[in-house]
């Protein structure tokens, strides 16, 4: 017999793993204060393995246009540079012996808009990716109509399935709403 119930959490688990994915995108994109979160993808080889630089060093936001990384290592120093150049975050790294400097400069109007727009781009995606969910999790049920599910368990589970579309499609109009309006504020 064909489980309701197990579809739906399985629906539900698939577009809560989306709005999680689109939470961490949004959250690597430069919005015109230093945040941590876009040093995360930077691997550094220490001692011969490449690790995550915050495996390295301490990272911190002294202010809201800078980030200050301590190597724990002083000979960490070229390699943590080195690596950070060869990213594509587009800041030059600055050293003083004791830490290094990442200076972000405020975002013109243009490139705020810009960012604003690979946002949305991320943002349509899930929804998309939610509209599938649904539309796959709709295709079960009326699989299962053949296998013995009732047209009113089928209808009831489709308004369910309905209803979890639409919270998760609010959610994720919020979080780029927030986004945008941290773009936009300057």
């Amino acid at each position: 017999m064909f489980d309701v119930k197990q579809c739906l959490s399985e629906c539900e688990e698939k577009m809560q793993m989306t709005t999680m994915y689109l939470e961490d995108t949004l959250s690597h994109i430069r919005a015109g204060k230093a945040n941590v979160h876009i040093l995360d993808a930077i691997r550094v080889d220490s001692y011969g393995s490449m690790v995550p630089l915050n495996n390295v060093s301490a990272i911190s936001t002294p202010d809201q246009r800078t980030i200050a990384i301590k190597p724990w290592d002083k000979s960490m120093f070229r390699i943590i540079e080195k690596a950070i150049i060869d990213s594509n975050i587009g800041i030059t790294p600055e050293n003083n012996g004791e830490v290094i400097r990442l200076n972000f400069p405020p975002l013109t109007e243009e490139r705020r808009k810009q960012i604003a727009k690979e946002c949305n781009k991320e943002a349509e995606n899930a929804k998309i990716s939610i509209r599938n969910t649904r539309r796959d999790g709709i295709e079960k049920l009326k699989k299962a109509i053949k296998d013995g599910l009732s047209e009113d368990m089928e209808k009831d589970a489709e308004n369910d399935l309905q209803k979890l579309h639409d919270r998760f499609m609010k959610t994720i109009d919020e979080i780029s709403a927030k986004k945008d309006k941290e773009l936009m504020t300057i």
